[in-house]
């Protein structure tokens, strides 16, 4: 199949940003162009850094797709009955997001999870701080929904015309243009007002961490940045008191669990063993670091980096906004998070 210059330039774009593990994490993170009644947008559960290596493009029908979300259809939720089968021969199934890239009037959407934005879109005073970094950017702050329609509704809420960038409550952030230049150079301007200070974190106890994990399920994770959420103890709290956004859910599980005085990774398995519970895929020892499970996925690694780098950019007089337990059960209950479990699970998603 044929593809135009700028279907190529995106996918060239969608690699160097899927890279980036400040900007995305695993299969996090999506882009999209609009090529006539078309929506090329990112398949669900594939990698943006694989963009040159696979197919992770689908084709939507985007008139339809418009026309479902003005009425509220549920199938605009998945947007599976949008696809154009004929220019899909990957079967592949479009993102959850893929309603919050057609409601952008613009052409080419870049939608990402870039850390130093989370640091600030999770703070309880995430608008003011958006108003304040982003002067002269049309631009509209959306408090969290659940990805999907309700995310979408609350888009189409607040944005008009000219809004060219989205802060996410709790998720992340999306930028649009009309071309894949001036999104992308509006992607580092705006990632980069957001930048602020970055602790840094405490070097790992690896001979402590080693001993722990004697016979059990778990071992040393070979991205030392891992264990900078557990050595550097601000971070261990902010951790500490549940999910932030909604990745961390779907790969992490609830919150993150926090080893207690005297533990050891078996004797925390033993406990979720007990409780026939699923063992968690990261433990965090404070000041020691963390171990992960000796089968953990490449995208379950990645958000477990990713709580690193988020944590380490909030401040330590910051007032946040976990996500609540019904929010908690909403993600892990939905059938199209079920689906990026399984292709995580199946070792589906490359690195």
């Amino acid at each position: 199949m044929l593809r135009s210059s700028e279907f190529e330039a995106l996918l060239d774009l969608s690699a160097r940003i899927g890279a980036d593990p400040e900007l995305v994490q695993g299969a996090g993170g999506n882009t999209s162009i609009k090529e006539g009644d078309t929506l090329w947008i990112k398949a669900s559960g594939l990698w943006l850094a694989e963009a040159r290596a696979r197919d992770i493009m689908v084709p939507v029908a985007l008139d339809p797709l418009l026309d479902a979300l003005e009425r509220d259809d549920p199938a605009a939720e998945k947007a599976q009955d949008f696809v154009i089968e004929e220019l899909n021969p990957s079967g592949l199934r479009p993102s959850i997001e893929t309603t919050v890239h057609a409601l952008m009037p613009q052409k080419v959407v870049i939608h990402v999870h870039c850390v130093a934005t989370i640091a600030a879109a999770v703070q309880t005073n995430a608008a003011a701080i958006a108003a304040e970094r982003l002067a002269g950017i049309p631009y509209a702050f959306v408090p969290y929904a659940r990805p999907g329609l309700p995310l979408a509704r609350a888009i189409g809420e607040r944005i008009d015309a000219d809004t060219a960038a989205l802060v996410l409550g709790n998720h992340g952030l999306a930028v649009a243009g009309d071309t894949i230049e001036d999104a992308a150079l509006l992607l580092v301007d705006v990632s980069d007002r957001f930048a602020g200070l970055v602790r840094q974190a405490p070097a790992a106890d690896l001979q402590a961490l080693s001993r722990l994990a004697v016979n059990s399920a778990y071992r040393l994770p070979e991205d030392e940045r891992l264990h900078d959420a557990a050595t550097d103890l601000e971070s261990c709290r902010i951790a500490a008191g549940g999910s932030l956004y909604p990745d961390h859910v779907i790969f992490l599980g609830k919150g993150s669990v926090i080893a207690a005085p005297g533990d050891t990774a078996l004797s925390v398995e033993a406990r979720f063993l007990e409780a026939r519970e699923t063992l968690p895929p990261v433990l965090l020892f404070p000041g020691k670091g963390v171990l992960v499970l000796k089968d953990m996925t490449a995208g379950a690694l990645a958000m477990a980096r990713c709580l690193s780098d988020v944590a380490a950019r909030i401040p330590a007089s910051a007032r946040l906004r976990y996500l609540t337990d019904a929010e908690n059960a909403e993600l892990l209950g939905w059938d199209a998070e079920k689906y990026r479990q399984q292709l995580n699970r199946a070792g589906q998603v490359l690195q």
